[in-house]
């Protein structure tokens, strides 16, 4: 009976676990992709891409993470200190 029971809680906790670990390796290649975006771009690059729409995709993962708090945390973290470095060279912030 035990042992059953050790079952229902280890195999909800390891797909849980499972779970973060997908979303965040997905957040690893999101933000990998968006560094080197920026790394790669040049600064009139960066402006006119500044006024264009959003891809579907893009909006799709805003959206990802303005629902997670977490994911939202992490992302930011990752990617804030690249980008604001070249928004500073281009210009784009004070």
């Amino acid at each position: 009976m035990h042992k059953r029971f050790w079952w229902f809680v280890i195999l909800p906790a390891v797909f849980v676990a499972s779970l973060s670990f997908a979303q965040f390796s997905i957040l690893d290649m999101v933000a990998d992709k968006v560094i080197q975006r920026y790394q790669m771009s040049t600064c009139e690059q960066l402006w006119m891409k500044k006024d264009q729409p959003k891809l579907a995709e893009e909006q799709r993962v805003i959206g990802l993470l303005r629902s997670d708090p977490a994911m939202r945390t992490e992302f930011l973290n990752r990617v804030a200190a690249p980008i604001a470095n070249k928004m500073f060279e281009c210009g784009m912030i004070p």
